[in-house]
């Protein structure tokens, strides 16, 4: 592996508190959310100031978009689901969810999977109707990715659980970490995941072989809270309360770039979530200090 080139391309601002977390609209555009409830539009190819969506009450920790039928699911801690419309930029429908935190959403086939901070997963229609809620674990659902027939939830209760899609059934409980599991990532393949959390820790399960435990890595110094391929599947970027972005190679899991705030003027404070955009192969990552970071980063092969 050569040298790596990283370039801090843009600098978002307009959020008046923390930045938990971004969702991808289409190659170039992102929507992010936090701590001061406003859902703001980004458009790479003209980095100047965002669009605010929507303004709601609380905080946000979780966004899904529906690309297709260019819809956006919200989050509302304390206050359930809404879905906006993203070409009116209305509120077509909400529900309910009780007084509990949302801290993932995820479309899932042609359902919108939501874990809730009682250990529960909902699962509801594209119109917002109840279909089913499942309890998994006696804390908070952290995280939900998915691979092919398979969900994988990270949960604050130290476990990962694997879920089949298709009944809800829990094929394996995965305990590797030592405390709150706040990412779960397949690689695009599907051949292996990774999970992180609290604890700082990288653990990759072969998914394989019955999710063995092939690897277990210290990667930062403070939990880890979230992480992302690249679309080749090549590399993997990690974001840490140490305020780092790490950057790995995905086949033999070694660190390649460390960006921080002295040696690439990165983060001030928690970096909380990544995107990988298609566009220009461009890092997005936000922080608990109130702004967005556009990364170009060109890997020497």
């Amino acid at each position: 592996m050569g040298k790596i080139e990283v370039k801090k391309l843009h600098t978002f601002l307009g959020h008046n508190d923390s930045i938990y977390t971004l969702a991808a609209l289409d190659d170039h555009r992102f929507i992010s959310a936090g701590g001061d409830g406003m859902i703001v539009l980004w458009d790479l190819k003209s980095p100047d100031e965002g669009e605010v969506v929507v303004k709601i009450q609380n905080s946000v920790y979780a966004l899904c978009v529906d690309r297709v039928n260019r819809c956006l699911y919200v989050g509302q801690n304390n206050q359930g689901i809404h879905k906006i419309d993203l070409r009116t930029k209305k509120e077509v429908s909400s529900i309910s969810l009780g007084d509990h935190q949302v801290f993932a959403i995820e479309l899932v086939d042609d359902k919108i999977w939501v874990g809730l901070s009682n250990g529960e997963v909902v699962e509801l229609s594209l119109d917002l109707s109840l279909i089913k809620k499942t309890k998994y674990a006696d804390d908070r659902i952290r995280s939900i990715d998915e691979s092919k027939e398979i969900v994988a939830l990270g949960c604050s209760d130290n476990l990962i659980r694997i879920i089949q899609k298709s009944n809800g059934s829990v094929l394996h409980e995965l305990n590797g970490h030592k405390n709150s599991v706040f990412a779960t990532k397949y690689h695009p393949s599907g051949k292996y995941l990774i999970s992180a959390g609290r604890d700082a820790h990288l653990k990759v399960w072969d998914t394989q072989s019955d999710y063995v435990l092939r690897e277990s890595i210290a990667a930062h110094l403070y939990t880890i809270n979230d992480v992302i391929f690249n679309a080749s599947g090549r590399y993997f970027v990690t974001a840490s309360m140490d305020k780092s972005i790490k950057l790995w190679d995905a086949h033999n899991f070694k660190l390649l770039k460390v960006l921080d705030k002295h040696r690439h003027a990165g983060h001030g404070n928690s970096v909380n979530k990544l995107l990988w955009m298609n566009y220009r192969d461009l890092l997005v990552t936000c922080s608990d200090d109130r702004t967005i970071s556009v990364w170009e980063i060109k890997f020497a092969e």
